[in-house]
């Protein structure tokens, strides 16, 4: 009986990641007929369309269909086309970037002269992706950059958790706790009417906290690989994201000026697109494209026939099929969510419950209620533009200041970003590199609560010293 409930619970630890979307997709569709539908009035401010505080009304229900709920999941395909598009496409420039050698090369000779010193590597690569995830350079494409974390943990024998967690971690400590994000913070301090990127050195002094601890635990999980002792037990890469076709012999790579070329040309496309994403405002449907030029120029570069780079670049993308998709099933969630019109209802309780409560407890308040709704509204942005109308006009009734209600607002969505199974980024990243969701929150559930403590208390500190401008 004992052993029927361990293999029991076993399999629910590794479910597959569309089984479990599915499942949350039909809970969201079986709510839409219990859950009472409402909807705030809403009005457009230029480009931003925000609710109306104090407009909720009653609508008619609208609860998903037979067909509906199966539609559903192709209207989330096609809303989630531009990220799927970019997996793929990364996929494919990856296999005839890797076709070359040079990749595996370049990360050979990096790991033979670093040795054993795992720490000062996560320092190095946790900090730069954490410097442009602050920034919102790197977000959402930051799937594109997860196999070349995956290929640096095979070279150092580590495993699939730590080539995710290098990448991943870095862009999201950063992100989480964004200094300057025009698409979050921004929108949310032009919301609640307050100087675009106001309170920067509070807000620094949280994003260097973030990112130091998420060092230190990346480098422990290190150290924990090293002993053996792997969450992913003996099966440390479960799929095929980041291998290469070279032998990982790193006493005997050959670092070629071909390499070297090849490299400098990669690197210079990708700097040039960090750059026009700065200035033009460059997303994911332009470094999709950027994917598509970097394939042909490196295979270019390594004199390969037309046929040849095409057939690599198609095979790269069969690859990331599986990774692609799931973006689709999980913003299938969000189309059930916006069609079953609940989402208002349950932004509106959580008004409704912090309206009562001390600044203290309200902040807090905030902070959490912002971290639960993030499960169902997946969009920094989508919720910044539904929340904040509401919570800025909360903030004075309770005498907090508007700077701690858009604060709450960031790091209660950035605690659970790296744990939310309705996040098309994070589920397309442990689908591409096959890491089961039960394993991911094995590793991510300690560093969310130490996130979640620090969060409160950066949050008690604002309400403290009256955090402003106001």
């Amino acid at each position: 009986m004992t052993e029927s409930k361990q293999l029991k619970k076993k399999s629910l630890f590794r479910l597959d990641a569309y089984v479990l979307l599915f499942c949350i997709l039909l809970l969201c569709a079986l709510a839409t007929y219990v859950v009472p539908t409402g909807e705030f009035d809403r009005v457009k401010n230029g480009n931003v369309t925000t609710v109306v505080p104090g407009s909720y009304h009653a609508v008619e229900p609208n609860p998903t269909g037979f067909i509906e709920f199966f539609t559903a999941i192709q209207t989330g395909m096609v809303k989630g086309a531009p990220i799927i598009f970019l997996v793929l496409f990364t996929g494919g420039a990856l296999a005839v970037l890797d076709k070359t050698g040079a990749l595996n090369a370049a990360i050979l000779t990096m790991v033979r002269k670093l040795g054993n010193r795992e720490w000062l590597l996560v320092i190095l690569i946790t900090s730069v992706f954490s410097v442009l995830g602050t920034l919102g350079v790197i977000v959402n494409s930051v799937i594109a950059f997860v196999p070349l974390g995956i290929m640096i943990a095979r070279a150092m024998k580590m495993d699939a958790i730590f080539g995710v967690a290098l990448i991943y971690l870095g862009v999201y400590a950063g992100f989480n706790t964004t200094i300057a994000f025009p698409g979050t913070l921004g929108l949310s301090q032009e919301i609640a009417e307050l100087p675009l990127f106001s309170g920067i050195g509070y807000r620094t002094i949280i994003y260097v906290t973030f990112v130091i601890v998420t060092i230190l635990y990346i480098g422990r999980y290190a150290r924990k690989v090293r002993q053996n002792k792997s969450i992913l037990g003996d099966e440390l890469f479960p799929s095929d994201s980041g291998s290469t076709t070279m032998e990982a012999d790193t006493k005997n790579v050959d670092f070629t000026t071909r390499h070297k070329l090849i490299l400098a040309f990669t690197g210079i496309v990708l700097i040039g697109f960090i750059v026009c994403t700065i200035l033009f405002k460059w997303d994911v449907n332009e470094m999709s494209g950027i994917f598509i030029f970097i394939a042909i120029g490196v295979g270019l570069l390594n004199k390969m026939s037309g046929n040849d780079i095409a057939k690599t670049f198609l095979k790269g993308c069969q690859g990331l099929i599986y990774g692609a998709l799931i973006v689709g099933m999980a913003r299938a969630v969000t189309v059930i969510l916006e069609d079953g019109k609940f989402l208002d209802t349950i932004v509106y309780g959580l008004a409704t419950i912090l309206e009562p409560l001390s600044p203290m407890a309200g902040a807090i308040g905030m902070f959490l209620g912002s971290a639960g709704l993030h499960f169902l509204i997946s969009s920094g942005s989508g919720e910044a533009v539904m929340l904040m109308p509401l919570l800025a006009p909360l903030a004075d009734l309770m005498g907090i200041t508007r700077q701690v209600a858009v604060e709450a607002l960031m790091l209660g969505e950035g605690v659970v970003n790296c744990i939310n199974p309705t996040s098309g980024v994070l589920m397309s990243i442990l689908a591409m590199s096959g890491i089961s969701y039960g394993k991911w929150l094995k590793f991510m559930l300690p560093l969310t609560a130490v996130w979640t403590v620090l969060s409160i208390v950066f949050i008690v500190i604002g309400v403290l010293i009256n955090w402003g401008p106001y």
